[in-house]
């Protein structure tokens, strides 16, 4: 179900920089930040509250627009680009894991992990039913496709978000505390399953976590502080 393992930089920026806030409140929270990330490697942005962690997440998954600087997706620059080669991009070439898993809690879990598939509209019904049932059985929950949202645990629900976050095959995973509202086995757990994932299927993962332990078993942890690299 999965494409061959693929290698090299799925993302890359440069000099970002980004201001939030209006007059004389506007604050400076990304002062020039540049790296890449390569595909099945896993990278985890670590610093204090406040220091421009989610900010750099939101501009990289292209839901943001910088300043200035630039962001290239698997070597296409779509910093600057229009909305809806923006929302294009996301759709092919990034899955989003949040804190708040954000499942459709009337529709089964099957349904949930369709649900990018559907909106891109590059599979017919009964690829896509087959698509995100593998996809389910990767996480674990194999059994529960018919299961509403409602129906599932706090783990077994971020589980259905991966799952969901992988659908449409991205090269590129953005986690923002993908384990933050878990407890320690939950925690470890989703963890474990989102870096094997990338590692078999090539996808460069970025997360940003307060979770030392989480972030200590990452192969690059970047420790950011007032907006810059550390």
């Amino acid at each position: 179900m999965t494409s061959a393992v693929r290698s090299g930089t799925a993302l890359r920026c440069a000099d970002l920089h980004r201001s939030l806030g209006q007059g004389e409140g506007r604050v400076k929270v990304l002062k020039g930040v540049s790296f890449e990330a390569q595909r099945g490697h896993v990278y985890a942005i670590v610093g204090p509250s406040g220091c421009g962690k989610s900010t750099l997440l939101y501009l990289l998954g292209l839901l943001d627009v910088p300043d200035s600087g630039d962001i290239w997706i698997d070597g296409r620059l779509m910093s600057h680009t229009r909305d809806a080669d923006r929302t294009a991009a996301r759709g092919e070439h990034i899955g989003f894991v949040f804190q708040f898993h954000f499942l459709m809690m009337d529709f089964s879990a099957l349904d949930n992990v369709m649900m990018p598939m559907r909106k891109r509209g590059r599979l017919g019904q009964a690829a896509m039913a087959e698509r995100a049932a593998h996809l389910l059985d990767s996480v674990g929950l194999g059994d529960k496709g018919h299961r509403l949202g409602s129906q599932l645990s706090g783990g077994e629900q971020q589980r259905v978000a991966i799952a969901r976050a992988l659908a449409n095959e991205p090269s590129i995973i953005l986690a923002d505390e993908p384990t933050g509202n878990l407890d320690v086995r939950n925690s470890t757990l989703v963890f474990d399953l989102l870096t094997r994932l990338a590692k078999e299927n090539g996808q460069a993962v970025v997360l940003v976590t307060h979770n030392p332990d989480i972030a200590g078993r990452c192969d690059h942890r970047l420790p950011m502080q007032d907006g810059v690299f550390v």
